[in-house]
């Protein structure tokens, strides 16, 4: 388990271990993390990376927490169009980062195969999902969306065919890309695309929230 995160010394530590994790991800993936490597690139001792983390697993996951926290909180303008646009060009500039890309491209990669990996994947994207929820919670309460939509179905929407064009077509998203995705989850949703189909509605105290 990774240990909790105090301030001085260790958290300039820590920072310097993920950031080195995060580059050799991107660079070599996600097979070929190696903890010896990581101590080396952050220039700690081996002991000190062994004894926090134990396996790469456990890194990755603490990766993954650290790029959550980090995150830009959610847009909150009132207006779902523009808060489902400013969650498209949050998750774009992510995809189309020139370090941030490579490394979720490793990370889902490493998914596929170790379980572990795919735990700690689930778990960064129910934080962000859980986050951006409450503005399409709040839009069904301001009479934008049906009663009933799923939020995080609605996010979820926004990011898919960003995710895609990465991982599959193998094209880097850009800006007008985030624009149709988020133009269309919207659309989608006043159409009543994402109500629940078990009827009920999602309240905003509902939704998973980040810890």
């Amino acid at each position: 388990m990774v240990a909790s995160r105090p301030g001085g010394r260790t958290a300039r530590v820590r920072a310097d271990v993920l950031r080195a994790a995060g580059d050799l991800l991107a660079e070599q993936g996600f097979a070929q993390l190696d903890l010896g490597e990581v101590a080396r690139r952050a220039e700690v001792g081996r002991t000190t990376v062994y004894r926090r983390w134990g396996t790469a697993i456990a890194l990755v996951t603490d990766l993954l927490i650290d790029m959550a926290e980090q995150s830009l909180p959610r847009s909150r303008t009132g207006d779902l169009d523009q808060d489902l646009r400013a969650n498209a060009r949050l998750v774009q500039r992510t995809l189309a980062d020139p370090r941030q890309g490579p490394l979720f491209k490793a990370i889902i990669a490493g998914a596929t195969w170790d379980e572990g990996a795919a735990t700690a994947l689930r778990t960064f994207y129910r934080t962000r999902v859980g986050e951006w929820s409450p503005c399409v919670a709040e839009a069904v309460e301001r009479g934008e969306l049906p009663a009933g939509t799923d939020p995080a179905a609605v996010i979820q929407a926004v990011s898919a065919p960003l995710y895609y064009d990465l991982l599959i077509t193998g094209r880097v998203p850009d800006e007008p890309a985030a624009d149709r995705a988020a133009n269309a989850a919207a659309l989608a949703a006043r159409a009543g695309a994402f109500v629940d189909l078990a009827g009920h509605a999602v309240e905003t105290s509902d939704i998973e929230r980040p810890a």
